[in-house]
């Protein structure tokens, strides 16, 4: 007997069979529901681990299905629904089984094969066994939810009160399909924000895809969003499944969304209202599932009042908005993520954690950061890889890196050139003035170094 009553789904287009299983298995104690074909059951299935207003989501854990059935195949069943939920365990049935297609159906997903007529004992042992996987990988799957759930919002630091705004935000939506707008100057970290509603989300273990829709030619946008088929255009080669379906059962999330042409501003319509789409030289439709999140740099309804975003799209993304403050109106915060940052920089490249002087913690709070997260942790990554360079690291002027300033009046070719030189005179302190060792070190030609230590004024220390 079941001690608890586990979800089990019968496939079989053969009515009394079905049901003598299902009346069976439900005398041990489960919960057993039967469909006739494939269709029926992708449809229950997802049912079941989605819920709606009258149902409450309760995945089912074994799939028994008959390797004969109208229109879609039973191997067919089994792939698409290991690919839809990875915790189901499927048992195939058959009343014509072959060594061939044991194989097949194991090597589509199935954990046990079975002949028809079933032997009750046999049904009993093959459906304890898929159980006992099953809480396996659902054991399996919890641990690492609780993992997402501890660290997705690790990399976001701040204690700005529009940022622990945005952290319940993040908390709320994510567990949802909704869709969710981001909007926010370059570099405010729309990205981790993604990240953050996906790894809180059930489809936390589905892929994370991520395109920046301004970063990828207007011709080439369609094909990477959405696929093409071999021959559709000319280098064609291939099929190409594209974004979408890479992200299928997953998120993807679409940076700099204003910048999409009118005619792609359609076509994402018509794939988020109809989850369908067809892929660049098919006209055959594709279901697709994925979770949708998308950013902007600029105010979308600004766009709108211009004509330059569609109204109707907007209104569709519009549900759940997250307006991301930039870094210099988050009070203290700069600091803050300048230690994170210092520190993740310094464990990832195997170097001790430097000193952060006073002087530098200032320049940090007093900088504007107008390429807010992305810059700040760019100079953190600086500072730390300077630290390295340096036999006897030591807290080291604000004005060595780059991106940091000690000078307001001085421009960036000058901080440029300043950090420059001094690493090359640390690199010729290093191997006593010999210019051969030197050039080796900093990847650079002999002509060039000589250049550089005339333009520089720098003395090779013998």
């Amino acid at each position: 007997m079941a001690d608890v009553p586990f979800n089990i789904l019968i496939v079989d287009d053969d009515v009394v069979v079905a049901e003598s299983i299902a009346e069976f298995l439900r005398r041990d104690g489960y919960h057993v529901n039967v469909v006739h074909s494939g269709e029926e059951a992708l449809r229950e299935l997802d049912d079941a681990v989605r819920g709606h207003a009258h149902r409450p989501a309760e995945p089912y854990a074994v799939m028994i299905a008959d390797m004969r059935l109208p229109g879609m195949t039973g191997l067919d069943l089994i792939r698409r629904a290991r690919d839809h939920d990875s915790a189901i365990m499927p048992i195939a049935i058959t009343g014509f089984g072959t060594i061939e297609d044991a194989v097949a159906t194991v090597k589509f997903g199935a954990i046990d094969y079975l002949t028809k007529p079933l032997i009750e004992e046999e049904l009993r042992l093959s459906v304890e066994r898929a159980i006992q996987q099953h809480k396996l990988v659902a054991e399996n799957s919890s641990l690492r939810r609780q993992l997402n759930e501890r660290y997705a919002l690790e990399e976001i630091v701040g204690q700005d009160d529009r940022m622990r705004r945005i952290f319940d935000i993040v908390h709320a939506v994510a567990p949802s399909r909704t869709t969710v707008l981001m909007c926010g100057e370059s570099g405010t970290g729309k990205s981790m924000i993604a990240r953050a509603v996906h790894r809180l989300s059930p489809r936390a273990e589905a892929p994370f895809v991520e395109l920046s829709c301004g970063s990828i030619p207007e011709t080439l946008l369609e094909s990477e969003l959405f696929g093409h088929v071999r021959g559709a255009f000319t280098g064609a080669h291939a099929d190409k499944k594209g974004r979408f379906l890479a992200a299928h059962g997953g998120t993807l999330f679409l940076d700099e969304i204003n910048s999409a042409s009118p005619g792609m501003q359609l076509k994402l319509l018509r794939v988020l209202q109809e989850r369908i789409l067809e892929p660049v030289g098919s006209d055959a439709p594709v279901e697709v599932d994925v979770r949708i999140i998308l950013a902007s740099n600029q105010p979308l309804e600004d766009l709108v009042a211009r004509g330059d975003f569609r109204q109707d799209l907007y209104y569709r993304i519009n549900v759940v908005t997250i307006d991301l403050p930039p870094l210099r109106e988050r009070a203290g915060d700069a600091t803050l993520l300048f230690e994170h940052f210092v520190r993740q920089a310094a464990g990832s490249h195997g170097l001790p954690e430097p000193e952060i002087g006073e002087s530098v913690r200032a320049a940090v709070a007093e900088r504007g950061w107008p390429g807010n997260v992305r810059e700040l942790q760019n100079a953190a990554l600086r500072f730390v890889l300077d630290q390295g360079l340096s036999s006897e690291p030591a807290p080291i002027d604000p004005a060595t890196v780059e991106g940091i300033p000690g000078n307001p009046g001085r421009t960036l070719a000058d901080r440029v050139a300043e950090f420059e030189a001094g690493l090359i005179q640390e690199a010729l302190d290093r191997h006593g003035g010999e210019l051969g060792p030197t050039e080796s070190e900093l990847s650079i030609s002999r002509r060039t170094l000589h250049e550089k230590i005339r333009r520089y004024g720098l003395t090779r220390r013998r």
